[in-house]
């Protein structure tokens, strides 16, 4: 089910379940996992689609280990407010996977967290290759927690 309010979205989930943090990518997917009491994100892995039916069973996998009681996604709104193509990319990815994955999901505003993970990383002299296995886990765990912290201080 998917949430408009953070409220009501954290009302829904188990006490002490952690949250995955999805940066939805056409290639790819950021992962990142909250800890049992939402205070902190940690970037997990990243997933490298293939088909999304495989996809969802790498995802399932990881949920039921990490014990994920909701998920948090990326949603990528232009810099000016407004939904392009990927917004609605987003949207469609999150529909079809609500009919294998049945937990509460949420959207969160991910502008900024992309070019704010590539900043720190190119600060700390990564090697592009190393930036690039890097960048989409990171970005999940900046975007999460942003979500975090936001419901933290609502």
């Amino acid at each position: 089910m998917l949430f408009e309010s953070p409220k009501e979205f954290i009302a829904t989930l188990q006490p002490h379940a952690r949250v995955l943090g999805l940066d939805v990518g056409s290639t790819t997917i950021g992962l990142a996992l909250s800890d049992v009491m939402r205070t902190i994100a940690t970037p997990l892995e990243t997933i490298d689609r293939k088909k999304f039916t495989k996809d969802m069973e790498t995802l399932a996998a990881i949920i039921k280990k990490q014990g994920v009681s909701g998920l948090v996604i990326g949603y990528p709104i232009n810099m000016d407010g407004t939904h392009g193509p990927r917004t609605q990319s987003t949207r469609a990815f999150v529909s079809t996977m609500s009919k294998h994955i049945d937990l509460p999901m949420i959207f969160s505003d991910e502008r900024m967290s992309t070019m704010a993970v590539e900043r720190t990383m190119l600060a700390a002299d990564l090697s592009r290759e190393r930036r690039s296995q890097l960048v989409d886990k990171l970005a999940a765990s900046y975007m999460l927690q942003g979500f975090l912290d936001s419901v933290k201080n609502s």
